[in-house]
């Protein structure tokens, strides 16, 4: 079938971050906001530096500074940022002035395929899109899932991870319709928000590599702009 970036996002321990990585995900993801689910403050996230090289290193922002994000890169080691709110491609365009090398993936909420059409914004300011569910409260991590048949014909302008709901039960569902580069996972490998389920991510991996996909490594993401 190919290969495919699969990211587990949400993550707030140490040791099961180790041990997702030590299964062949290609990338995991804290969440940088404050008063959110997820949140893993800065002070507590030294430990990403320690984890292996071949795993992209994300850190999850929602309109923050700059210049946190930037601290974020140098005291956690991060190795890609998630923009997850409604940061213009000028201010996309600027972190890439600032933290030269490191990947920036640009998320998009989507409700209906015409929410697509901002992607093209951001052709030049980001490497990787995300195409994550609408909900009018969240910004992420919520477990709805995108129409994906109504999605089925779209384009996008640059390589993009799918978001939104998936698990273990329906990412194959999901990849029926869809071609992405990568999937994005949270709320559908864990027990509770933060606290992930090793046995969801082995059999998530289980699932994809079944149907003959071959996960991909961190470094497979087009290289910093």
């Amino acid at each position: 079938m190919g290969r495919l970036f699969v990211k587990i996002c949400g993550i707030t321990r140490q040791e099961q971050a180790e041990a997702i990585a030590a299964l062949g995900v290609s990338a995991l993801g804290v969440v940088a906001v404050p008063n959110t689910p997820r949140y893993l403050p800065l002070s507590a996230a030294r430990w990403l530096r320690s984890l292996p090289g071949h795993v992209e290193k994300v850190g999850v922002f929602l309109n923050q500074d700059p210049q946190v994000i930037a601290t974020w890169v140098e005291v956690a080691g991060l190795t890609a940022v998630q923009l997850h709110g409604q940061e213009s491609p000028e201010t996309c365009r600027q972190l890439g002035e600032w933290l030269p090398g490191i990947r920036r993936i640009k998320a998009l909420r989507i409700r209906c395929p015409a929410d697509l059409q901002v992607a093209d914004l951001y052709r030049d300011c980001v490497e990787v899109l995300l195409l994550d569910a609408y909900h009018p409260q969240r910004a992420g991590g919520t477990g709805q899932t995108l129409n994906w048949p109504e999605l089925a014909h779209c384009s996008l302008p640059l390589p993009w991870l799918l978001a939104g709901g998936l698990n273990p039960d329906n990412v194959l569902q999901a990849l029926s319709y869809l071609h992405p580069t990568g999937l994005d996972l949270s709320s559908g490998v864990e027990r509770q928000p933060g606290d992930k389920d090793l046995g969801k991510v082995r059999r998530l991996l289980q699932q994809l590599e079944s149907q003959g996909w071959e996960i991909a490594s961190g470094q497979s993401l087009p290289p910093a702009g």
